[in-house]
């Protein structure tokens, strides 16, 4: 299949799955009245197979590469896995990008690890962060100061759709760009 028409099919899975037009209050305490729940997509295998292709087309556009991928969990978390094994199906364990998980607590007993994954990803790796949809940034400025607390070193976030209600602005302020695949517009046609 053509990125393109996994862009288009990855579209109309979202659209069906995990869009609806009603009143909701958001991780970020605003009001909407739309609400796309990513994860109703990305954990169908269809979905998780076209989210780990296009992500991972961006991922490999990144230069110097990236060592992993990961986000805020739980949003995140199916995506990153989406990337990590589409990175590995497509050339292997050299070519293989890892994911990661970004705790919202410490973890409260064991380690104490904010990172799940950390291991595989030396001090000075480079990372993208991962969101499943961009508002006002909040879960992806945690994890980008959390990746930066433990010395990894966030250089793109990459998102499904970008609500287009300041979160760009907000994490390109942190010197960190966002690239999302498709944006508010993409569903209110």
């Amino acid at each position: 299949m053509s990125l393109e028409r996994d862009r288009a099919r990855l579209l109309e899975l979202l659209r069906s799955l995990s869009f609806e037009r009603r009143k909701v209050v958001l991780a970020s305490g605003k009001e909407s009245d739309f609400y796309i729940d990513c994860k109703r997509t990305a954990l169908t295998a269809e979905g998780h197979v076209l989210i780990g292709r296009l992500l991972l087309e961006r991922v490999r556009g990144l230069t110097p590469p990236v060592r992993g991928v990961g986000g805020l969990t739980l949003g995140a978390d199916p995506i990153a896995s989406a990337v990590a094994l589409t990175s590995f199906l497509d050339g292997g364990a050299g070519a293989a990008v890892d994911a990661f998980i970004v705790r919202k607590e410490p973890k409260g007993h064991g380690t104490g690890q904010w990172i799940e994954g950390r291991k595989t990803l030396p001090d000075g790796s480079r990372v993208a962060v991962i969101e499943d949809v961009v508002t006002t940034g909040g879960s992806a400025l945690k994890a980008i100061e959390r990746c930066r607390a433990e010395h990894l070193v966030p250089v793109a976030c990459l998102a499904l759709v970008d609500r287009q209600e300041g979160g760009r602005e907000a994490i390109e302020a942190q010197g960190v760009p966002l690239q999302a695949l498709f944006t508010r517009a993409d569903f209110m046609s």
